[in-house]
């Protein structure tokens, strides 16, 4: 197959007019400043693929279920929010979360991801026993990302107790609950899954600080054996305080003093940080998973990009809640938030003259593929075939060249601009629209009607 584009980003910058010969999967052949041919398809723009770094599949059913204020004025935050998702997957099954994680995936790869991070900590039945196929939800999460044909990093979840020192679970947490021996097995299962897709890759995640002893997380991060570790960590303030209260140090700063963390770690929000512990990130090679769309929706606080990536951090962007599912809307939501708390504009722009847009792609296509267990190679001979294009006929792309298609793309256009995705040479998307989105959103729908019935 053969691809031709009237720009594409490639490792060495932009070019125009150029083919992408692709088979088995991969790109085999780039060729620049050459007209189409007769039997090349033809498209627009062509940037790589990006890297989802954190979502939780499930929980793109409740969007926007939860945005009611409860009983008490004042109060809604986080851990509200928290009740309600326990009670919306009271119900859920297999075959449930099956469908709702496709409809997820499919909506993903429409906003520009083709490869997506599955925190995955929903393991056990409605009852909290485990399931006779111990993995069988992994089993689905890896069915929906074939349905909807993209890329997974599967990231069985080590969840053991409710809160610091080894509170006992709470009956909201059953489902999630392993002991040690049980999530060696789940985890055994779940490579065999996630290896079995073409592509696939694995990982381990310690839920959170809060939800594993010191012993539980020395163990289960040995288990990863170099494969990618993700962790929930300094999300809330609550949370800093109650990591103070137990240990006299803040969940970072205890992190770094018990844990040897490395380029292969990713911390999803890190969002209250000390200036030492944002130099302490930094100087490990660990990404910084943010997440800005849901943790604008949950209050969580701000994170010191601004900072952060002028020290010369990493970080890649993840839809965790899945509240609202488009690429270019967290990159710009990254940057606007630093505006607002900032009080300036062009807060992550990389020096005098440079393009936010570009600085936000860029960091989020290298920090998503190294949280994901992936190479950095973009639109180069032997990397997988994961291509966007944009519509470059689209009004907001008219007077947009070079880096300013990105600005265009995140700031003004948004997933209006996604013509088509491909991920492993196979197109999913086509003039915006997933292929298989008819039988996607009829299975979601079903799903949705019996949970709510």
């Amino acid at each position: 197959m053969q691809l031709w584009f009237s720009a594409a980003l490639l490792p060495d910058g932009w070019h125009a007019d150029v083919r992408i010969s692709i088979a088995d999967g991969g790109i085999t052949a780039i060729t620049t400043g050459i007209e189409p041919g007769l039997d090349d398809e033809c498209h627009g723009i062509a940037l790589p693929g990006l890297a989802n770094v954190h979502s939780h599949a499930f929980q793109r059913g409740m969007a926007g279920l939860a945005e009611q204020a409860g009983p008490e004025a004042g109060v809604d935050d986080f851990w509200t929010w928290r009740e309600v998702m326990y009670r919306f997957l009271d119900r859920l099954e297999p075959d449930g979360t099956q469908a709702i994680a496709a409809m997820a995936y499919a909506e993903m790869l429409e906003s520009g991801f083709t490869r997506v991070g599955e925190f995955h900590y929903l393991h056990h039945d409605t009852e909290g026993a485990p399931y006779a196929e111990r993995a069988i939800m992994a089993q689905a999460i890896a069915e929906a990302s074939k349905i909807a044909g993209i890329g997974l990093t599967l990231l069985p979840v080590f969840y053991a107790h409710a809160d610091f020192g080894g509170a006992p679970p709470a009956h909201g947490q059953r489902r999630f609950i392993n002991d040690l021996d049980g999530f060696a097995q789940l985890l055994d299962d779940s490579r065999a899954i996630a290896t079995s897709l073409e592509g696939g890759r694995i990982g381990v995640a310690p839920h959170s600080l809060r939800a594993v002893t010191p012993e539980h997380l020395k163990i289960v991060t040995g288990m990863a054996n170099g494969a990618p570790i993700h962790i929930h960590v300094a999300e809330q303030m609550r949370e800093v305080d109650a990591c103070i209260a137990w240990s006299g140090r803040r969940p970072v700063e205890y992190l770094f003093e018990t844990m040897d963390v490395g380029q292969n770690w990713c911390l999803i929000h890190a969002t209250h940080l000390t200036a030492e512990e944002l130099a302490t990130i930094v100087g490990s090679g660990a990404v910084a998973g943010l997440c800005p769309i849901t943790e604008a929706n949950l209050g969580d606080g701000i994170f010191p990009t601004s900072k952060f990536l002028r020290a010369g951090g990493h970080f890649g962007i993840g839809t965790d809640s899945n509240v609202l599912l488009d690429a270019a809307e967290e990159l710009r939501m990254l940057e606007y938030a630093q505006r607002l708390d900032l009080r300036r504009r062009n807060c992550l722009a990389d020096g005098p003259r440079q393009s936010v847009g570009a600085r936000l792609w860029r960091g989020a296509f290298a920090g998503g593929n190294q949280a994901l267990g992936g190479k950095q190679a973009g639109l180069a001979v032997g990397a997988p075939a994961d291509l966007v294009s944009l519509k470059a006929d689209h009004p907001a792309l008219v007077a947009a060249k070079g880096d300013q298609i990105l600005d265009c793309w995140i700031f003004a256009g948004g997933r209006a601009l996604i013509d088509s995705v491909w991920r492993a040479g196979e197109k999913q998307v086509s003039d915006g629209r997933h292929h298989a989105r008819a039988s996607i959103e009829a299975a979601y729908r079903k799903t949705m009607r019996t949970l709510f019935d």
